[in-house]
């Protein structure tokens, strides 16, 4: 009896463990994947260093931000450094 009690409790928090931690996780990886999949040429992003940009060119895994109001300073970073993203209104 005190074995089935072990073998419930074990269940119990491997599954409180699987809803607390790795689903959410998973979750937001594909939100995060959901949202460099639809980064495209004009759209205003933010990126993980805190500088607000345009994208002006892209690759499949790099694009091409433009800061600043100059147009002089482009920098080529990884899609993975967007952690924001708008698009421009119509």
């Amino acid at each position: 009896m005190s074995g089935t009690f072990l073998v419930g409790y074990i269940i119990f928090f491997c599954a409180l463990m699987y809803f607390m931690a790795i689903r959410p996780q998973q979750k937001e990886k594909k939100k995060q994947q959901e949202l460099l999949n639809s980064i495209a040429v004009g759209d205003s992003v933010l990126t993980t260093a805190g500088f607000y940009g345009v994208v002006i060119d892209m690759t499949e895994d790099t694009v091409i931000i433009e800061f600043g109001n100059n147009k002089n300073c482009r920098i080529p970073m990884q899609k993975s450094a967007i952690v924001q993203l708008e698009k421009p209104e119509a």
